[in-house]
């Protein structure tokens, strides 16, 4: 098998949480292949630069020769590139050797706030690397320094431009308007598409932009990060020259920052250099770059680094009793991303899912509630306290009130009377889920049971908390809302929430930190549950027998 190939040109981080350290951690977690060509030596770690050494230009491209000669690349991600002199290089190489995704991360300013590009070298970026750039991805300064450089002000400090951003006297960007109007005039000097990352702008979740407005489409991202105390949130805006695509997410209150420009266009290049289109390799590098925040690690006396290894296996990662939901979820990212992202959810969005489809996903998520039913009545005979046994026998009760009341009716309105939803036949899917997670509840102890039936509830709750803040739901003649505000209400969220503080408890009562087998074990029950999860949504996409 091939690996995609992915060559990080960028400087060297002694503290290991940026530049080409983070990259390569970044792109390996990713399943790609990483190289990279040295443009500086720092000394640095999470309170600072203590020093920096660039490269000679010449020894640049002889490293880059060295590995586009004989490995090659699928893609180029750029970071710091210190002077004029290495810019020229880096973008003469690109064009040598025909290198069609290149990802350039403008590296001006460290988290610390020390500078790592030479002021003259600003221009050089726009001039030679701007026009090679399959994504650009600046943060809020530093799309203000590059925006006011092509407007020809000496200014090129971050944060002290007084340029005009397209509309904005300030030459400043204080909303999603402005990150708007900054990304359409970078993408006007050459860039294909524009990436403003908002990371320094956090915004009041209720202050989106106007999302109806022609040309421009809102994606609420889903990660491990849960919802900031303040309701901030963080938008970062793609721009392709046709079309804006705002990536909204929780804001996560944390000064374990550093490299997060780094790992989020090393992210991208991976993405890319692995087939993805821009849209799809951003929205992932996304995704990732938040899961890596929301699980950081706390080294050092400053800006700590994210947790590149998140996605890497349940061992490699912080074992922490607080996060074990996020843990199952971080261990199968992608398989989770299939589930609740899958297109029959997309279907039920934008209301286009075929309606015999979802007849027939509702006659057979009727058999599987009566199968959901007996899990939790498992779960009360494993049960060792009579609070346990009352807690689980009554949550089966629920579910078997659930079925012969309320998903009655609800089928009863789309047609399909009680005789014929009790003749329906149990498909293979359903089978196979059903009995999966039975059965881990008789050969294993209550965790193992709980692991293997979360999927369904934890995702059920996110997917209809997802459909329903999405302001590109279809709400108006859409035959799915009532289905997607069943799980997206206060109720149903409620009982995701008890679920999830059950594992969280059930952890701690019974697997010691120390008991990484057991730990991968549990994630690997909850990875194989999500796939059949996947399987279930393909059932009823294809209303497979």
């Amino acid at each position: 098998m091939q690996l995609a190939r992915v060559l990080t040109v960028a400087g060297s981080d002694s503290g290991g949480g940026a530049g080409i350290q983070a990259d390569l951690k970044t792109v390996t977690s990713l399943g790609c292949y990483g190289s990279s060509a040295v443009t500086a030596l720092t000394a640095q770690n999470t309170i600072g630069v203590q020093g920096v050494h660039g490269c000679p230009a010449g020894f640049v491209q002889q490293q880059m020769e060295s590995v586009l000669t004989d490995i090659g690349t699928d893609a180029i991600k750029t970071g710091m590139l210190f002077s004029r002199e290495i810019v020229e290089v880096v973008a003469n190489q690109i064009c040598q050797f025909g290198v069609k995704n290149v990802v350039v991360d403008p590296v001006m300013v460290a988290t610390s706030g020390d500078t790592l590009l030479a002021s003259e070298a600003v221009n050089a970026v726009i001039k030679f690397l701007l026009p090679l750039a399959t994504v650009l991805t600046p943060n809020v300064p530093e799309a203000e320094v590059l925006c006011a450089a092509l407007h020809g002000k000496a200014e090129t400090t971050p944060g002290t431009s007084d340029t005009d951003i397209a509309g904005n006297s300030a030459g400043k960007i204080e909303s999603v308007a402005d990150m708007r109007r900054a990304a359409r005039f970078l993408h006007s000097a050459g860039a294909q598409s524009v990436l403003i990352k908002g990371g320094h702008l956090p915004l009041k979740a209720d202050a989106a932009s106007d999302s109806s407005e022609v040309g421009v489409r809102t994606v609420r991202l889903v990660s491990s990060a849960t919802s900031d105390p303040t309701g901030l949130s963080v938008v970062d805006v793609l721009f392709d020259g046709a079309e804006f695509v705002e990536f909204w997410k929780p804001f996560v209150n944390t000064s374990n920052t550093h490299g997060t420009g780094c790992t989020l266009s090393a992210a991208i290049a991976a993405y890319l250099a692995s087939g993805k289109s821009v849209v799809e390799a951003v929205e992932g590098g996304l995704i990732y770059v938040s899961n890596a925040i929301s699980t950081s690690i706390s080294i050092g006396k400053g800006h700590g680094p994210l947790n590149h290894l998140h996605l890497m296996k349940p061992a490699l990662a912080p074992a922490t009793k607080a996060n074990f939901v996020s843990m199952l979820k971080n261990s199968c990212v992608s398989e989770w991303d299939q589930y609740i992202d899958h297109k029959f959810v997309r279907g039920l969005a934008d209301g286009t899912l075929d309606t015999e489809s979802f007849k027939y996903y509702i006659r057979q998520d009727y058999i599987y509630l009566l199968h959901y039913a007996r899990g939790y009545a498992l779960a009360a005979f494993k049960e060792q306290t009579m609070e346990g046994i009352a807690q689980a026998a009554q949550i089966a009760l629920g579910i078997v009130r659930e079925a012969t009341d309320v998903h009655v009716k609800y089928c009863e309105s789309w047609g399909i009377s009680h005789k014929e939803l009790i003749a329906t036949k149990e498909a293979t899917a359903n089978m196979s889920y059903t009995r999966f997670f039975l059965e881990k509840g008789m050969s294993g102890d209550r965790l193992d049971l709980y692991v293997a039936m979360a999927p369904c509830l934890i995702g059920y709750g996110e997917i209809g908390l997802k459909l329903m803040n999405d302001p590109n739901t279809k709400r108006e003649g859409n035959p799915y809302w009532a289905w997607i505000q069943n799980y997206g209400e206060a109720d149903f969220q409620a009982a995701v929430q008890a679920g999830e503080e059950l594992l969280e408890r059930l952890y701690e009562e019974t697997v010691p930190v120390s008991n990484t087998v057991r730990l991968e074990q549990l994630c690997e029950n909850f990875r194989q549950a999500t796939l059949l999860e996947v399987k279930f949504w393909d059932m009823g996409l294809n209303r497979e027998p």
